[in-house]
């Protein structure tokens, strides 16, 4: 459905009236297309104190495409590296290389600081590591005119070639609808990418729940990029399935995700063991909890979590998921913030973040496997449109770009954590909210 509110602001009299009356004024956000890539303008690579990740660090930036500098009049990016800000004072160097260009970032600009994982034993270093989350969240809600803060954490002993993927993916079009967020890299090696225009080449996914919608969006970013896909959904949704396969050249599997052979059936339609699996399939069944019978409260339960689970808990099992794959669930930011009339379904959502969190390391320990979420917040989608308007109206500008986010924006996340050279993300949460004004 149209923003039309959005749209209004795009027009003068629009931004007139929305200024004098104090309300929120939304910029269109620039997203990957086959002609817009990447950003346009330089990266300014800065250092807060010393580093000694610097020169790697500017190696790996060379990469994302965007011509890097340590002065730019109007950059597109920022990456900001304060891996040494180590006590409260070594803070000052943070506001002090930021606080001269930031108003200088370009429309639609990133800006990306660098930190490292809280120290158990120190104390100060641990409090100015933690104190650039609060920066970064703070900041984000700052910037305006649709640009974008995160933080990335790189442990000490990590490099920092282990953040190309992340680094790519938050310094492009690609991440436009992800802002003040926390990503806490591994020490694991990432896997190899020979191309990055087809990073998902030879590799096979399968994603439920992927009929229309989001599922749809996020199997079509994953053929975008090289994989061949296999799109599931229930058997009543076949006619949309068999569409969504026959524009992918992808494989239709009709399946009810709680079926109990479910998982023998996924593994028996890739004979040659599953690359990627992303748990998209949901349903919500949203009543008060006061009104509410035990059959919506366990429909919920089982197909959005206990699904999850047991398919996972099988195909890991069995050997279908390959060494160096990835699986990637959908959470929401209904199950960090909650929401009314949703405790079965905000439930099984932050049970799939407990089960990332979980799984995460003992996965890739066991099984080369990586564990990530996606947790979308306000997605415009054929469920939200349903939405009355007043209450869609707000869900739209509870966030800090004022807007809705597209199901691309949630498939872009998932296809980069579904990369080869993402193997260092791993139990990660990352909300798709547009830094929701809601949530932790």
């Amino acid at each position: 459905m149209a923003d039309r509110y959005l749209h209004l602001t795009g027009t003068a009299p629009g931004r007139f009236l929305t200024r004098r009356l104090g309300l929120p004024q939304p910029a269109p956000l620039r997203r990957w297309t086959l002609e817009t890539p990447r950003l346009d303008g330089p990266l300014l690579h800065l250092t807060a104190g010393t580093s000694a990740i610097r020169d790697g660090l500017a190696k790996v930036l060379a990469t994302t495409g965007l011509p890097v500098e340590t002065r730019a009049a109007r950059p597109a990016g920022i990456v900001l590296d304060a891996t040494g800000a180590t006590s409260a004072r070594g803070l000052a160097e943070v506001h002090a290389a930021l606080h001269p260009v930031v108003r200088s970032l370009a429309p639609g600009g990133r800006i990306v600081v660098i930190g490292t994982p809280l120290s158990s034993e120190d104390h100060h270093q641990a409090a100015a590591q933690q104190a650039l989350e609060g920066f970064v969240r703070s900041l984000g809600k700052e910037v305006g005119r649709g640009s974008t803060v995160q933080l990335l954490r790189i442990p000490a002993d990590g490099t920092p070639e282990a953040a190309e993927s992340t680094l790519r993916f938050l310094l492009s079009p690609r991440s436009a609808y992800v802002s003040g967020q926390v990503i806490e890299l591994t020490s694991d090696a990432p896997g190899s990418v020979p191309d990055w225009a087809a990073p998902l080449a030879g590799r096979t996914a399968l994603v439920t729940g992927a009929a229309r919608g989001i599922g749809a969006s996020v199997a079509s970013v994953l053929a975008r990029d090289g994989a061949q896909v296999i799109v599931l959904d229930v058997p009543g949704a076949q006619d949309d399935l068999v569409r969504t396969a026959d524009r992918l050249g992808a494989t239709a599997l009709p399946l009810d995700i709680t079926a109990p052979d479910a998982a023998s059936r996924i593994a028996a339609a890739a004979p040659d063991g599953l690359d990627v699996l992303v748990h998209n399939a949901g349903i919500t069944r949203d009543r008060r909890l006061a009104n509410m019978p035990a059959e919506r409260w366990a429909q919920v339960i089982e197909v959005n979590l206990d699904s999850v689970l047991r398919t996972t808990d099988e195909l890991l099992a069995s050997g279908a998921l390959n060494r160096g794959g990835r699986i990637v669930a959908t959470a929401s930011i209904a199950g960090i913030a909650g929401n009314v009339g949703q405790t079965n379904y905000a439930a099984s959502k932050a049970g799939v973040i407990g089960l990332v969190r979980s799984l995460g390391p003992r996965a890739a320990a066991e099984h080369g496997v990586t564990v990530n979420a996606v947790a979308p917040g306000f997605i415009e989608t054929r469920m939200t449109a349903a939405v009355p308007l007043l209450i869609r109206e707000a869900g739209r500008r509870m966030n800090s770009l004022s807007q809705g986010g597209l199901p691309a924006d949630v498939a872009e996340a998932v296809a980069w954590f579904a990369q080869p050279a993402s193997g260092a993300v791993n139990g990660q949460v990352l909300r798709v909210c547009g830094q929701s004004l809601l949530g932790a």
